[in-house]
């Protein structure tokens, strides 16, 4: 008992320590044990039907983060300091019967053949329908199931003194062709969902973390 309650004891301070850095202290560098740890939460991450629809590129590339400034507004600040600089991408190759699903649910999950048939089956009906057979939708769904790991990176990072900074500001047209140009992706394969940078702060938050009470968020019927 003592045990868990020290347990979620830990979480929460690891929640109130997060805050969104704009600028780290570029002096130091994260250890490559604690951000394969960070990327490890992300890998271990749910997604539904299990596909996981996610790719993580770390640039670390100077040159490379240099080119990205002048389209992500977002993250001036965090491209030049930060130790390290996730872009995840999202797959749009996701059809009930494309190679990466039929990968994941036969070489990865090992469904028998008569599952995996089932299941596509109604992954399939899920496009359908409530995709709307469209593939923009699928391509958006994809880029939720990201979300995910983005939060679950976070918060590791977190855990272990980490800081960190989720990032949508950027021109998704002009990034995609930059990485496309730097051969990080293809045509058809992956495209860009959201950016996280990761270090140490600078300084600390000026101002407490604010939130709203419980209360006013959570509705018990």
């Amino acid at each position: 008992m003592i045990a868990a309650v020290n347990k979620k004891e830990e979480i929460l301070k690891a929640f109130q320590f997060r805050h969104a850095c704009h600028v780290f202290d570029s002096s130091q560098k994260i250890p490559d044990e604690d951000f394969r740890f960070i990327l490890e939460a992300g890998r271990l991450s749910p997604s539904s039907v299990g596909l996981e629809p996610w790719k993580f590129v770390v640039i670390q590339d100077a040159a490379l983060r240099e080119k990205l400034k002048p389209v992500t507004g977002g993250a001036l600040g965090q491209l030049p300091t930060a130790s390290h600089f996730v872009v995840i991408l999202a797959r749009q190759d996701l059809r009930h019967d494309s190679a990466h699903v039929m990968k994941m649910l036969k070489d990865i999950q090992h469904m028998p053949e008569e599952v995996v048939q089932r299941v596509s089956g109604f992954y399939k009906t899920f496009i359908e329908t409530e995709l709307e057979n469209n593939d923009r939708l699928l391509f958006e769904w994809a880029c939720r199931q990201t979300y995910i790991a983005l939060a679950n990176m976070m918060t590791a990072a977190a855990q272990i003194g980490i800081d960190s900074s989720p990032i949508e500001g950027f021109d998704k047209k002009q990034v995609t062709s930059i990485l496309q140009n730097e051969g990080i992706i293809g045509a058809g394969d992956f495209g860009v969902s959201c950016m996280v940078a990761f270090g140490y702060r600078q300084e600390d938050p000026k101002r407490p973390k604010a939130r709203q009470c419980l209360d006013e968020i959570v509705e018990w019927r």
